[in-house]
């Protein structure tokens, strides 16, 4: 058999594999747009990294992190009785002790009776008190800070080193996988040109 017809789906496997390395390569590179015969290459994240930073922070904002969530997970009753044996404790510890500081006359008319009486009291208020509180705060924290914007910003700052780090950590596999698919692609066509020049012959 003719070697050149053993080299083709070679050749055309390593043609497959280089032009689909060469495309990756090009989502960051070049960094700073060069022009070669007249043509402007630069890199797509960091052409575009301005208006993926605005689309992330939109993401984020508006799926990925909510103040409505982040309030309701706070004050759900599930949550809201996790923080009650500490709560708990420091009311105890305020009835037992920095009262008694604070007032020694007031101290020696509370028995033990007294404290728990007081205690279940400020317990059960505190319980409908806390919810009302994070959402105040939740909406003073909203009003305060523009996720979207921090978001959009914080990306918008990394550099084109770093972005292209934090992409490749998360895709490196995906990456790996679309180049080895241009290498078994191009040795398919690359049979099946020897298959047609044989045929043919």
């Amino acid at each position: 058999m003719n070697l050149w017809l053993v080299l083709i789906p070679i050749i055309s496997a390593f043609i497959g594999w280089f032009t689909n390395w060469i495309a990756i390569k090009m989502l960051f590179h070049p960094k700073e747009p060069k022009k070669i015969l007249g043509i402007t290459f630069h890199g797509i994240f960091p052409k575009r990294q301005q208006q993926f930073a605005e689309k992330l922070g939109k993401l984020v904002s508006s799926e990925l992190l909510s103040f409505n969530e982040i309030e309701q997970k706070i004050t759900s009753p599930e949550n809201v009785n996790k923080l009650m044996p500490f709560v708990e404790s420091k009311v105890d510890e305020f009835l037992r002790i920095k009262l008694s500081d604070a007032f020694p006359v007031i101290s020696m008319f509370i028995g033990e009776n007294t404290i728990l009486q007081l205690k279940g009291i400020f317990m059960d208020e505190l319980k409908v008190i806390f919810p009302q509180v994070i959402n105040n705060h939740m909406k003073h924290l909203e009003s305060q800070l523009d996720l979207e914007k921090i978001v959009a910003e914080k990306v918008a700052g990394f550099s084109s080193d770093k972005l292209e780090s934090i992409l490749n950590q998360i895709m490196s596999k995906e990456f790996r996988f679309v180049e080895i698919i241009g290498g078994v692609l191009g040795f398919i066509i690359g049979l099946l040109q020897v298959l047609i020049t044989t045929i043919t012959a």
